[in-house]
């Protein structure tokens, strides 16, 4: 079975096609780039993907469980990491793991474990009970990327993660990228930057103007 299956996806708004008729597979812990210049539709396809949006026509499913129809089967399985660093300033980066943990209504000794060491990952954990208000924007994009993480997902979605970022930040996520890729999580990762997707990603697809213009593996087709 496919992680994520893709049927004829299509979103209109009203008389404007942002995403035409699009299909593709990705398997399994593949690290699949799916590449566009900006208004190309890639955000508008991971809002779909993820159930954050309506599908005006297609399907699209998440290990066989169609995100329309099945959609808390399919969110339970992923985690989803926005363009925009969604943190709550108000709260501290321990507490942002914790509320992130209860939407997905783990017990509390497995947030904790798991906030744990994922502040260890993104080298937040001397700064875990201050304001998120006062970080970086490194420091709230990896938040954020932790967050996605809290619930441990099979599939992770990732829109435009390093944009704007320090090299140090930037290099970071693409490291813990690719050791969830090494633990067969399957990820979806949306950029513009061909040259982080050669770097990061299995296969890659083009999408422009709503459309799929041609797709394959990494640096050797592309």
């Amino acid at each position: 079975m496919d992680a994520i299956e893709v049927i004829g996806l299509t979103k209109r708004f009203g008389d404007n096609v942002a995403v035409n008729g699009i299909g593709f597979q990705v398997k399994e812990g593949e690290t699949f780039g799916f590449l566009g210049p900006n208004g190309a539709g890639k955000t508008t396809t991971i809002r779909m993907l993820t159930g954050m949006t309506g599908i005006t026509s297609g399907r699209a499913l998440i290990h066989g469980h169609d995100i329309a129809r099945e959609t808390l089967a399919a969110k339970r399985l992923m985690g989803v990491v926005s363009e925009t660093s969604n943190v709550y300033d108000e709260l501290s980066a321990w507490d942002n793991l914790v509320f992130t943990g209860r939407l997905y209504h783990l017990g509390k000794a497995e947030i904790q474990r798991s906030a744990r060491d994922l502040l260890d990952t993104f080298g937040l954990s001397e700064r875990r009970h201050e304001p998120a208000e006062g970080f970086s924007k490194g420091m709230k994009r990896r938040l954020t990327l932790a967050m996605g993480l809290v619930n441990n997902p099979r599939v992770l979605f990732l829109d435009e993660p390093t944009s704007g970022l320090d090299v140090q930040s930037r290099r970071l996520i693409r490291d813990v990228v690719q050791d969830l890729a090494q633990k067969d999580v399957t990820i979806f990762l949306t950029t513009h930057d061909i040259e982080e997707a050669n770097v990061s990603c299995d296969r890659v697809a083009i999408i422009n103007r709503g459309t799929i213009r041609c797709a394959g593996e990494a640096e050797a087709d592309l």
